[in-house]
């Protein structure tokens, strides 16, 4: 068993299962590895203690010890997985109610109070997603901003029904994703606050961009002794 997994085990009281989730109460797997770290990195806290360090360095995971911490950042862990992937969707938190040819030309974001009582979302002069916050409107994943991005990339192009309902979907996603960011950290406050464990090369993750954290976890890498991970073909983009 790798060192990573056998202090983690540890820590816990748990045993690892090789495949999948385990109950989290004697038992742990691969996924809720990935979820408790996916919940630690979304943890607004987290970004800002060690801020200073993840300017100079990859990010690396704290290990808890509390049993209970480690069930609640696996659940936020894993809805956050399921929101990034698209694969839950959230009600519409937003409108798009006026009818016209849906092209993208000049993308603006209006506060609320200007024009209406909620933030909007012009894609031309005409037409808008009413309802947005100005929060959603801002937030950032991987250095972009999302919301505008997505419209500046379609910039000229007619938008299909099914274009303006993904957008509301990520809009949704994003609300959520800040609702959970919060979650998690009050969570950890609840539990003692940071630091959540040691930052110990033998038996912290580092994470090297382009790198699949599940296939990683799920094949029991472990980055002592400078490990180098080979980046495969496929790179998915994390929040950050």
């Amino acid at each position: 068993m790798p060192k990573f997994i056998a202090d983690l085990s540890q820590r816990l009281g748990m045993e690892w299962v090789a495949d999948g989730t385990g109950d989290r109460v004697s038992t742990f797997g691969p996924e809720d590895v990935f979820h408790y770290m996916y919940a630690v990195f979304h943890s607004p806290l987290y970004r800002e203690r060690y801020a200073e360090f993840l300017k100079i360095d990859f990010p690396r995971l704290p290990l808890t010890t509390d049993a209970e911490l480690f069930r609640r950042l696996c659940a936020s862990g894993e809805e956050l997985t399921g929101l990034h992937l698209m694969e839950h969707h959230r009600p519409l938190i937003t409108r798009f109610p006026v009818a016209g040819d849906n092209t993208v030309d000049k993308v603006r974001y209006t506060e609320p109070g200007q024009g209406g009582d909620e933030g909007r979302v012009w894609i031309n002069p005409n037409q808008y997603f009413d309802g947005v916050p100005p929060d959603v409107w801002a937030f950032h994943i991987g250095g972009y901003q999302v919301a505008e991005k997505w419209l500046k990339d379609r910039k000229g192009r007619q938008l299909s029904f099914d274009d303006l309902l993904h957008y509301q979907r990520v809009l949704a996603t994003l609300a959520r994703t800040g609702e959970l960011m919060a979650e998690v950290d009050e969570v950890i406050e609840e539990h003692g606050g940071w630091p959540l464990g040691e930052f110990r090369s033998s038996f912290t993750r580092d994470l090297k961009p382009g790198i699949s954290l599940r296939h990683e976890v799920e094949h029991g890498l472990d980055s002592a002794r400078d490990h180098t991970f080979r980046p495969p073909a496929r790179v998915s983009s994390g929040h950050g």
